[in-house]
């Protein structure tokens, strides 16, 4: 996490797809299979927004046998960028519901 700027994350977070997958991970109690997101995009386009976040230094990628498991960073980015996940993931929810409500 030394590594990366806020430039990275911001841009990483940038997208409404990317910040839909976080706050996913951020609601669930364990770490999520690729399988399991809910996302409006193809398998294909869903693995680069992984590839995407876990360049960012946003999540992190393990296997479990041949399952690719996902996990958010929210200590890590805590750490380094103070109030920014909880602040996303605030406005996150606030703009689904607008969206909801349209």
């Amino acid at each position: 996490m030394a590594d990366v700027s806020l430039q990275q994350v911001m841009e990483a977070l940038a997208d409404p797809v990317r910040r839909l997958a976080v706050a996913q991970l951020a609601s669930s109690a364990e770490d999520l299979s690729c399988g399991a997101f809910v996302m409006p995009v193809s398998r294909s386009t869903a693995t680069h927004h992984f590839n995407v976040l876990r360049e960012a230094g946003v999540i992190r990628q393990h296997y479990v046998g041949t399952t690719k498991m996902n996990a958010l960073r929210a200590q890590e980015l805590e750490a380094r960028f103070p109030g920014l996940l909880p602040a996303l993931l605030a406005a996150t929810r606030r703009e689904e519901g607008q969206t909801a409500e349209l």
